[in-house]
């Protein structure tokens, strides 16, 4: 019971204070908010461009072409050596019939070379579609389907895969060191606006030594004060975020530019991004609270 009056009268305080210091309060909300705000750019900028980064992986296929005059035994042979391997994820077969076909659809040119071909006289090669589990291991998974037996050439775009891994993960790298960059700065600010905050209320605090009050009891208040703040500073950012970034998904159709830079959809994504925020906003409140109360008081 008495830690539950303490904990009560710990948060009606800090309510108070939070008012009763509104234009240090405002500061520190404003800084919040601010900070917040540039937080969530990123979140979304770094979870979009990751979106886009596993599309194109999505899309990167090994094409494994087979001799031309495979036979049937053959080909299922093949494919149980292709599933054998380690880091395959889904095996598609196109026999040289469904390849010339699709050809002849996609051009009348090819249809007027390819009306009079016979199976016999069909000179393409069927093919295995070929997905990878892990894209970064490709160049040694083509490698391993060069060896099996009746496999005549694979192509995957080697050299610029291989680039684009590179490039999405240096992309990867630098949006997690953004985020992570601005919440270290987001707990520098709070802090020193909290630390003036404060300091400006030096005499009240003596005064409770005075009276008696533990350091604990000095300490809670602006532990939850900093935790209103917290939570103050982070309404405007999730309100932004929330309509902006559904204003956009809709304006643009979920896509922006061409089919391969699709947007992240908006729920269950917002979700997550209004409760990281919040949770930054709670974390560098109290921390930079009880930074500020540690470092500046001595308590």
């Amino acid at each position: 019971m008495k830690t539950l009056r303490i904990l009560s009268r710990s948060f009606r305080d800090a309510l108070k204070g939070v008012f009763r210091n509104f234009s240090l309060s405002l500061a520190s909300i404003s800084c919040i908010t601010i900070t917040l705000l540039v937080v969530s750019l990123s979140l979304i900028l770094s979870r979009n461009v990751n979106n886009i980064a596993s599309l194109i992986e999505e899309d990167v296929t090994i094409v494994a072409f087979l001799d031309v005059d495979i036979t049937e035994e053959n080909t299922n042979n093949v494919l149980s050596e292709i599933n054998k391997l380690d880091n395959i994820e889904d095996v598609k077969f196109e026999s040289k019939t469904e390849i010339a076909n699709e050809m002849k659809d996609s051009s009348d040119f090819y249809a007027n070379i390819m009306n009079g071909w016979t199976d016999e006289e069909n000179p393409l090669q069927s093919t295995y579609l070929v997905k990878v589990k892990d894209i970064e291991k490709i160049g040694k998974t083509a490698d391993e389907l060069k060896k099996i037996e009746h496999i005549e050439t694979v192509k995957y775009g080697e050299g610029m895969v291989e680039q684009l891994v590179s490039v999405f993960k240096i992309v990867r790298n630098i949006s997690l060191g953004t985020v992570v960059a601005l919440i270290i700065v987001t707990i520098f600010l709070i802090t020193n606006t909290i630390k003036i905050t404060i300091y400006s209320r030096k005499r009240e605090i003596e005064i409770m030594r005075l009276v008696g009050a533990s350091n604990l009891n000095i300490k809670i208040p602006f532990l939850f004060e900093g935790l209103y703040l917290g939570v103050l500073g982070s309404l405007i950012p999730i309100i932004a975020t929330c309509y902006g970034y559904s204003i956009l998904y809709e304006k643009f159709n979920g896509k922006m530019f061409s089919e391969f830079i699709r947007l992240v959809e908006p729920m269950p994504f917002l979700y997550s991004v209004s409760g990281v925020l919040i949770l930054i906003g709670m974390f560098v409140g109290m921390l930079g609270s009880l930074q500020a109360v540690r470092k500046y008081l001595k308590i």
